[in-house]
């Protein structure tokens, strides 16, 4: 039986999930099994180990990926975790499209509630 539970998130590019994955200073091997309860696993593309032999990981279902893990063993806040990876993934992404629309960071802080303010702009 399988105790593994996948949570949809709202993550479309998996290169920038790494990257993401990484800065958060995850270690993250690619392409291979989450391991869960009793020696279950199910396969991912982004695999962060955990030294209690609960792994978390993310796979592509369609066009976004979720993420998927024994949340039971894997002793994780939920939802700190995802919205930790939410920020600084749509963070990510937001230079991203502002450099590939010819836009300038002009100025950028993070608040006192932990949102990031970012204000650009291009000269026409």
């Amino acid at each position: 039986m399988s105790h593994f539970t996948t949570i949809k998130v709202q993550i479309k590019n998996g290169e920038v999930l790494h990257q993401t994955l990484q800065e958060l200073g995850y270690q993250v091997e690619c392409d291979t099994w989450v391991r869960g309860y009793h020696g279950d696993t199910t396969q991912a593309e982004y695999v962060i180990r955990q030294s209690n032999g609960y792994d978390l990981g993310f796979r592509c279902n369609g066009e976004n990926y979720e993420l998927v893990a024994d949340f039971w063993g894997a002793r994780i806040n939920q939802q700190e975790f995802i919205n930790s990876i939410n920020q600084k993934y749509g963070h990510k992404m937001l230079m991203h499209s502002v450099q590939e629309q010819g836009f300038n960071v002009e100025e950028e802080e993070t608040l006192d509630d932990g949102t990031v303010r970012v204000v650009v702009g291009r000269w026409v």
